[in-house]
């Protein structure tokens, strides 16, 4: 198995529960640039006395012979980040599948937990599907929705993929063990691929709605980089908020304002935010810190 992440420590154990012989566990080395928030699947290796390598890069010509010398039935990859290439997923006997943190065909590709709630849907899942040689687009064996709440930020959300990702697995291991499990072919028209996310990705644009604004936030909330923008010219962080007014009623320039003591947004396509969470130059400040160094409106007009 390929893994990474909660889900590859959650769906990790649920194989060894069916009492499946992993012979080896490939994952990543840990970026000292990363927030590790997450279980290590390295460590959940270990606990097991399990064989666990870091490659650099998984499809190198030692790996494939490692991999080819377990002669494995199933390969799987539970949030592994790097593409396996046909020379991987020809190997095993009874097929290569991968965990994916969505509802597939919808949100294929990178990140899709934080473009599900960017996008402001109400549900996302985890899917376990056959690979091809084209990311997210083989032949559904299981799917398992959960909800995503009004306030759920993506790391939220992140936890509740983990937990559908082991229930989807463990309710199919018997049936691919068996020969039995269903294959249903994907309709790609029926959803979209994604890419990845930068921190830049995340800066605040102040001419969209409340509602939008507040999705964007909790889509790259902590543990991710936060939500960017600036106040009065200064580099800020915006890191939880929460809708106050859903008006589709647009306003122009968006202001931020002091008073009652919090923190509140009038946003430019309507609706008005309170702002829960502010950094500003990487300080914490409240309300009256805000108060105190800008007055009680600002206008927040960067598009």
């Amino acid at each position: 198995m390929f893994a990474y992440h909660d889900v590859g420590a959650r769906c990790l154990r649920a194989l060894l529960a069916h009492g499946i012989r992993v012979p080896l566990v490939v994952t990543h080395a840990d970026d000292p640039h990363e927030n590790i928030w997450f279980e290590r699947v390295a460590d959940v290796a270990a606990k097991n006395a399990l064989r666990a390598i870091a490659p650099a890069d998984p499809n190198a010509r030692d790996v494939i012979d490692r991999v080819a010398a377990c002669a494995p039935d199933f390969l799987f990859s539970f949030y592994y980040r790097s593409m396996l290439k046909p020379a991987l997923l020809a190997l095993p006997r009874r097929g290569a599948l991968n965990m994916h943190g969505s509802l597939l065909p919808k949100y294929r590709g990178r990140a899709p937990v934080n473009w599900a709630v960017l996008h402001g849907e109400r549900h996302t899942g985890a899917t376990l599907h056959y690979m091809t040689d084209k990311p997210d687009a083989g032949d559904i064996v299981a799917q398992q929705a959960v909800p995503i709440l009004p306030d759920d930020t993506a790391a939220d959300v992140m936890h509740k993929v983990a937990v559908a990702a082991e229930i989807a697995l463990d309710a199919a291991l018997p049936a691919l063990i068996a020969g039995t499990a269903p294959r249903v072919v994907q309709d790609l028209t029926k959803g979209s691929y994604f890419g990845g996310r930068k921190p830049e990705d995340g800066r605040i644009d102040w001419s969209r709605s409340a509602r939008q604004i507040h999705d964007l936030v909790r889509a790259v909330a902590p543990p991710y980089p936060g939500a960017i923008t600036t106040v009065a010219g200064t580099p800020a962080r915006i890191l939880a908020t929460r809708v106050i007014d859903d008006s589709a009623i647009a306003v122009g320039e968006s202001v931020l304002e002091v008073g009652d003591g919090r923190i509140t947004v009038r946003c430019g396509g309507g609706g008005t935010l309170a702002v829960c969470a502010l950094e500003i130059d990487g300080a914490p400040i409240d309300a009256a810190g805000v108060l105190a160094r800008f007055g009680f409106a600002t206008r927040l007009n960067e598009r």
